[in-house]
């Protein structure tokens, strides 16, 4: 662990982010041994920004967006915005008397929603309107080396103090910065925390990626799916770090994950139709997934083909009308529905099949998905 005399003082700091820019901005020479190095994303940031013809003197402008442009975008990042919502008041409290603010981009590094900015009394409020309004372009291609285009890029949380921006006129913020990955596992934009002429706060970018998980595990919880597995180290305290979040259509493909579920199952899940199997993974049948939800077990430890096991706990997922009560077709005479008839036909095939449900499918001339989709629904909720 690093001591405290080990973290070089913000002057210090500030000479050595000058000397770099001197020796890879300017190409001043190399730096004195013993310097501190800025982070390489930042350098590869410098670098895009020269090949691209840049120097750090040009003006940088804010460009105007219009009512039309920022409720498209708005509308555009919907979801997102949605997911994100709480988690930024909640920054907005935490980062309240450090004169930082929370902005969220989408991947194209556009303004999609802002948190609190400081009033106008502060000297820095000009600065934070410049760049705090939904659909300002806050792209490397629109203002160089900053968190947000660095975070983009890097697809890395990054922290940035005033001379690491390219830009002279960037100069004056500092800032942390986490990408935000959707349940499919694409890069879908990233939150930034940005402060003007303030004291350096280099422990914002834990701050910025924890929040950043936050949004993640959102966006998941409401990712459409038959079954929503909570995945947990055995013995492991669960909170939003550590606990994976993975969709199970009703096929048992799987349609979205979180950070820590792709981190524990070492499987990038990038998911598509008919994609990853929830048989590619756990190293049990399915349809105990399926009854261990409907009976709303606590937890499983449940073995992985690599021979680990991790505990899960099965949730109905949140397909329309999945099981939902109250639908139509509940049957109030006291006789038979059609649906009711339908599902004993099904489970006597994949009893016929000895629990095969490809087989049954076969045999029903129906999907495996559909076996799935109509034994699940036509479970009694207590049953």
């Amino acid at each position: 662990m690093m001591s405290a005399s080990a973290v070089p003082p913000p002057a210090e700091r500030s000479l050595a982010i000058a000397q770099a820019r001197r020796e890879l901005i300017d190409g001043d020479g190399p730096r004195p041994r013993g310097s501190v190095r800025v982070d390489p994303g930042i350098t590869r940031s410098w670098q895009r920004c020269l090949e691209a013809g840049r120097r750090p003197q040009q003006r940088v402008s804010f460009e105007p967006v219009s009512r039309t442009a920022s409720r498209e975008v708005t509308e555009c990042n919907r979801a997102l915005v949605t997911a994100a919502r709480p988690v930024i008041e909640r920054l907005s409290r935490a980062i309240a008397d450090t004169r930082y603010f929370a902005i969220l981009t989408d991947a194209r590094g556009i303004v999609v929603d802002v948190g609190t900015l400081p009033d106008g009394t502060d000297p820095a409020a000009r600065y934070a309107r410049d760049i705090g309004r939904i659909g300002v372009d806050l792209s490397e291609s629109a203002i160089g080396t900053s968190a947000i285009g660095t975070a983009l890029a890097e697809q890395e949380s990054v922290w940035l103090h005033r001379g690491e921006h390219f830009f002279d006129d960037t100069s004056v913020y500092s800032c942390a910065g986490a990408p935000l990955f959707g349940p499919r596992g694409d890069c879908i934009g990233m939150l930034d925390l940005t402060g003007v002429q303030v004291v350096e706060r280099p422990e914002l970018r834990h701050l910025a990626t924890l929040s950043a998980r936050s949004i993640e595990n959102l966006l998941v919880q409401r990712e459409p799916c038959e079954l929503l597995l909570r995945l947990l180290w055995p013995g492991c305290p669960s909170s939003e770090a550590t606990e994976g979040l993975l969709c199970i259509d009703a096929a048992g493909h799987v349609t979205g994950a979180n950070a820590a579920a792709r981190q524990m199952l070492h499987q990038p899940l990038v998911c598509h139709a008919g994609g990853l199997h929830f048989n590619d993974l756990f190293a049990l049948p399915l349809h105990m997934m399926f009854d261990a939800a409907r009976r709303g077990d606590a937890m499983l430890e449940v073995p992985l083909w690599s021979g680990l096991r991790v505990q899960v706990r099965a949730q109905r997922g949140g397909s329309e009308h999945g099981g939902v009560p109250g639908m139509p077709g509940d049957a109030t005479d006291g006789r038979p529905r059609l649906r009711d008839v339908e599902t004993a036909l099904i489970r006597k095939a994949v009893t016929d099949a000895r629990g095969n449900v490809a087989e049954a499918a076969r045999t029903l001339g129906i999907s495996r998905a559909t076996v799935y989709r109509k034994l699940w629904r036509g479970r009694p909720a207590g049953d």
